[in-house]
């Protein structure tokens, strides 16, 4: 059980705090203040998503099953499908760039040392169950600018490392010490996986990374209020640890941990405002921090995307969760649940291919995610332009451009 970050069960007389409900579809269909991009910008680059943003932001989402037979979702599947086979699954960017020094290639993420910069290339790799299930079409540039987008929006909370992003598909950063440890925080007890919290605690677990649970808790419920569950990060896989471990093993000291934590449960409460306003709830997500060479923490990686993050539709959570039906979601949970059905994605060696329908549904999946949120159109890009090609180029003059 040491494993899973856990103490011994509370006495049975602690009082456990209540577990509320809240009634989302009451509240978040009036006219709503949007936020934009068009003013987004890191440094002397404006990062500007589309070029030709929807006249009127799109409504929040009421239920996937009514946006699966909408216009916009039909010209989405017919571009999906074509760019099947143009997916960004891996780059060789040090042999095209002469300034990238070495690559270090991660689930999703290579990344490329440029000197005086770091040079994020988010491809179209799928990851779950601590390894790549699939490519899926314009991945990389949901991610990327989903993230540039919340980057922008959250610098009031905590400084980041984006410098600029030359490439729908790149980021490049100021060079930071990383801490080894994912901040994931949650607002409900839900998940899949083998750390998820619903997992854990039908496995008796009463004591999460030192967060105490009741006894009374069901599947999707609302906790009273968001909690922070560490991870470190492992090479192969995530592993949950208490706060007082990650400070007695070095891993951060008492002050970074401690301001960290603090800025993760801001952004995630910051996060779930926003996405609440545009119609969406936002389950639970992971961030990632490190120290700038000027001693600063600051925010890394990647924010409140499909892949570090759950979504759920707010307008039926609550109706189906008293029915004890699933959340409608706008993430890769569906995916995860199909390999589950159909293999042991924890063990097998080889996995079977993810079906073309999932692939296409998830890529579609994506790019509502980062319309709702962002309320823009999602540019798509000319499929018969090489994305590896594009990428080196941008990179290329953008690198220059820094020196």
């Amino acid at each position: 059980m040491a494993h899973h970050c856990v103490n011994p069960p509370p006495p049975k007389n602690l009082p456990a705090k209540p577990f509320l409900h809240q009634n989302y579809s009451q509240s978040i269909y009036p006219p709503l203040s949007y936020i934009t991009t068009s003013n987004c910008k890191f440094h002397s680059l404006s990062i500007s998503a589309s070029s030709s943003m929807s006249a009127q932001p799109p409504k929040a989402p009421q239920s996937v099953q009514v946006l699966t037979n909408t216009d916009r979702k039909n010209e989405l599947t017919n571009v999906i499908k074509a760019s099947l086979s143009n997916c960004l699954s891996e780059t060789h960017l040090h042999l095209a760039v002469p300034a990238l020094q070495s690559k270090t290639r991660g689930k999703v993420r290579d990344i490329y040392d440029g000197g005086d910069y770091l040079v994020l290339v988010t491809t179209d790799r799928q990851s779950a169950f601590d390894r790549v299930l699939a490519s899926i079409p314009f991945k990389g540039q949901v991610l990327n600018e989903t993230s540039l987008w919340w980057f922008s929006k959250t610098q009031h909370i905590i400084p980041n490392a984006v410098v600029s992003s030359p490439d729908k598909n790149v980021t490049i950063a100021k060079k930071c010490s990383v801490f080894p440890v994912e901040f994931v925080v949650r607002g409900y007890v839900t998940g899949s996986t083998d750390t998820s919290l619903w997992t854990v605690y039908q496995k008796g677990v009463r004591n999460y990374c030192g967060n105490a649970l009741p006894d009374d808790l069901v599947k999707n419920q609302k906790l009273s209020g968001n909690i922070l569950t560490p991870t470190t990060k492992a090479a192969d896989h995530d592993v949950p640890i208490t706060p007082e471990e990650i400070v007695k093993r070095g891993l951060m000291t008492q002050a970074d941990y401690d301001e960290a934590s603090k800025a993760a449960l801001s952004l995630f409460e910051y996060g779930q405002r926003i996405a609440l306003e545009h119609g969406l709830i936002l389950v639970d997500t992971k961030y990632e921090f490190g120290k700038g060479s000027d001693g600063k923490v600051l925010l890394i990686d990647e924010v409140h995307t499909p892949d570090s993050s759950r979504y759920w539709i707010a307008h039926s959570y609550e109706e189906r969760f008293q029915n004890g039906l699933e959340p409608e979601n706008i993430d890769k949970e569906f995916l995860r649940l199909w390999f589950k059905d159909h293999c042991n994605p924890y063990e097998d060696e080889v996995l079977p291919d993810a079906p073309e329908e999932l692939v296409s549904e998830l890529a579609w999946r994506y790019i509502l995610l980062y319309e709702t949120i962002t309320k823009s159109k999602f540019e798509i890009p000319k499929t018969q332009e090489s994305i590896h090609d594009r990428i080196s180029q941008n990179i290329l003059q953008a690198l220059s451009s820094l020196s």
